[in-house]
């Protein structure tokens, strides 16, 4: 099982809720079609907090910190979702994914050939063209959760089984 990662740029209101994110339509590969948050992969040796740093700049142009040593870091790991396929012609796209919030970036989200964002109110997130687990988890995490969920998806992206459990 391989380790990727699923960043949103978030936007609080005055009474520090969750008021708005980004999210950005794939437009190519695995989930394209698809409005999600930014990331992928880890490259070979690559920290998943590196990783995702690198993978927003090149999907949307955004700058985030990862400077723990000096108390910069703009990641807040909020999620791990472990995503299974019961097809095993599929066990290649079996994924731990380590979600993040980030509330301070540099540089407006831009489009990518990857990537096109936009930002959404919560109330209008177009969750019918997001993955159909979203629903179950990420309303969670952005009011504040940790969450660790799995997922295992059937054929046409039918959901099997899933759990999903508020850590914090």
């Amino acid at each position: 099982m391989r380790d990727t990662t699923l960043l949103f740029l978030i936007k609080r209101s005055a009474d520090g809720k969750v008021e708005e994110a980004c999210l950005a339509m794939k437009k190519r590969g695995f989930g394209a079609g698809r409005w999600n948050g930014v990331g992928g992969k880890c490259n070979p040796g690559e920290s998943i907090e590196d990783e995702t740093v690198r993978e927003t700049f090149e999907e949307i142009s955004v700058k985030i910190s990862n400077n723990k040593n000096e108390g910069k870091s703009g990641l807040k790991k909020m999620a791990e979702l472990e995503f299974l396929f019961a097809d095993s012609s599929k066990s290649d796209w079996n994924q731990m994914v380590h979600v993040f919030l980030v509330e301070k970036w540099e540089g407006e989200p831009t489009e990518s050939e990857e990537m096109k964002p936009e930002w959404f109110k919560l109330k209008d997130f177009p969750y019918a063209q997001m993955w159909p687990d979203d629903p179950f988890w990420l309303p969670k995490v952005l009011d504040g959760n940790f969450v660790k969920a799995s997922f295992i998806f059937g054929d046409g992206d039918v959901i099997l089984r899933q759990k999903v459990d508020i850590v914090l």
